[in-house]
């Protein structure tokens, strides 16, 4: 995902697709007292109708899969993990009721692989 900032998800079961503007990122230990990193998005579906949904990635979860896949934790490889995530929750419509929705580990290492292969993907495509 190139363009984390704003991109289309979808479709949901339901065929909608969404309009997604990143909000903002920010350490849930100043707003939740929680180690997360919080990734809050605003979705416009296509009868514009607007929804928020925060993502949170627990801090030492980050740390491992930073590690794991040598990736250095910056706030562009977060937002980018959080945006995967949600367009993953907009497809299969797991968890859309939720306005905070945190991701597993096995979330983490599944999205950062896909990542990593949409980047690599994007610099040899130059």
């Amino acid at each position: 995902m190139l363009n984390f900032r704003q991109f289309e998800a979808g479709p949901d079961p339901f065929g909608r697709k969404y309009q997604v503007m990143l909000k903002w990122l920010q350490t849930a230990i100043s707003i939740r007292h929680s180690d997360t990193v919080d990734v809050k998005f605003v979705l416009t579906d296509e009868d514009g109708v607007r929804t928020e949904k925060a993502i949170a990635m627990q801090h030492a979860d980050l740390l491992t899969v930073s590690r794991e896949t040598g990736r250095i934790m910056d706030d562009p490889w977060c937002t980018r993990l959080a945006a995967l995530h949600l367009a993953h929750l907009i497809e299969t419509g797991e968890d859309m009721e939720k306005d905070l929705v945190t991701m597993t580990l096995p979330d983490l290492r599944r999205h950062a692989e896909q990542e990593k292969h949409s980047d690599f993907a994007a610099v040899h495509a130059k």
